[in-house]
């Protein structure tokens, strides 16, 4: 099983947790086991079935986008890091 790292702005979704264990091969199949058993995570990184805009996701320090996307494989002892994007000034 993987771990994702879960930002602050997201723990309160999966109940404080900072890293949990995931299923997959894939970054989608990661995601959709996080979303499967914390269903308030959807709405916060997912759009139209696909990153939403302001989700950031990395796999070994790489972001997906640049990679495979949702697809981009993730080996067993990979890490993962959920990161939604800030805004400030």
């Amino acid at each position: 099983m993987k771990q994702v790292r879960i930002p602050p702005t997201l723990r309160e979704q999966t109940g404080g947790e900072r890293e949990l264990p995931a299923e997959g091969d894939t970054v989608r199949d990661l995601l959709e086991d996080l979303m499967g058993r914390f269903p308030a995570l959807r709405a916060q990184i997912v759009e139209d079935g696909d990153l939403a805009p302001f989700v950031n996701v990395y796999v070994e320090g790489e972001d997906v986008r640049t990679l495979d996307g949702l697809e981009t494989e993730v080996r067993p002892d990979a890490t993962v890091i959920l990161l939604p994007a800030m805004a400030g000034g």
